[in-house]
């Protein structure tokens, strides 16, 4: 995902102290970069999402039918609820070290509270606070920037958005065709 002012604007934290809201911040002289209350905001989405995919899995699990890019726009069938569930556990356990994942477990997946966390990570309350917002940072930004296809923006995930290549306009498709012939013919 390209960050600029107007994709992180609309998920910025209108109290933040750092981007007072506007979502990006300047971080060397005229370079802007997405401010960390984005990420978290990006985090708390995709997470929202999963544990709402949790919640449809107990009931159903329904197959997609999905197109893919080539010549012949073939299709494949997928179970895009527990790709996703798994994409977030997948990515969570790439991009956390060893102590922020076992956070992620304890806090975000199996749902602890604080003071079971903390009892079983053996810190107090501040650092698991601060530990929980680095989660939700680095989560946050590797679920909008993992390459070639991030788990936010939602829609694109789910809505199976096909990028095919655009078509060449017929005029000149047909002279292609006819200076393909004509070398065709000289080569022969």
């Amino acid at each position: 995902m390209q960050w600029n002012r107007s994709n992180a604007i609309g998920m910025s934290r209108v109290a933040c102290v750092r981007c007072e809201g506007a979502g990006v911040r300047t971080v060397w002289k005229l370079k802007q970069a997405p401010c960390k209350c984005v990420f978290r905001a990006v985090f708390r989405a995709c997470f929202n999402r999963y544990r709402e995919c949790v919640e449809i899995g107990k009931y159903s699990s329904s197959v997609s039918l999905e197109f893919t890019q080539g010549k012949d726009g073939g299709r494949t069938y997928g179970r895009k609820i527990e790709e996703y569930m798994a994409d977030v556990c997948l990515v969570a356990k790439r991009t956390l070290d060893e102590d922020e994942h076992r956070t992620f477990r304890f806090f975000f997946l199996l749902g602890a509270d604080w003071k079971l966390c903390c009892r079983r990570l053996n810190i107090d309350r501040g650092n698991f606070f601060h530990q929980v917002y680095r989660v939700e940072e680095k989560l946050g930004r590797a679920f909008a920037e993992t390459e070639p296809y991030a788990l936010f923006p939602l829609a694109d995930y789910f809505a199976g958005t096909v990028r095919r290549v655009p078509r060449l306009p017929a005029a000149l498709a047909m002279s292609l065709e006819q200076d393909w012939d004509a070398e065709l013919q000289l080569s022969a």
